[in-house]
């Protein structure tokens, strides 16, 4: 397997290469926990729904304002 310098990588990449081993160190949280039949219900609710996707910098931007 190559290696990839950080410098090379996407900050998307970053982020998944970040998340990947904090789970890989800590385990997930929320392995072996059962979903509430609630939750589920408003789940697949929510999904049948069309969403607006919000880009992370548009977050930061709405709420980082002075």
């Amino acid at each position: 397997m190559a290696k990839v310098k950080i410098k090379d990588m996407s900050v998307d990449d970053l982020e998944r290469f970040i998340e990947h081993k904090l789970l890989e160190i800590l385990g997930d949280p929320d392995s072996g926990l059962q979903l509430k039949k609630e939750f589920k219900r408003k789940l697949q609710q929510r999904l049948k729904k069309p969403s607006k996707r919000i880009s992370h910098e548009e977050v930061l931007m709405e709420y980082h304002k002075e």
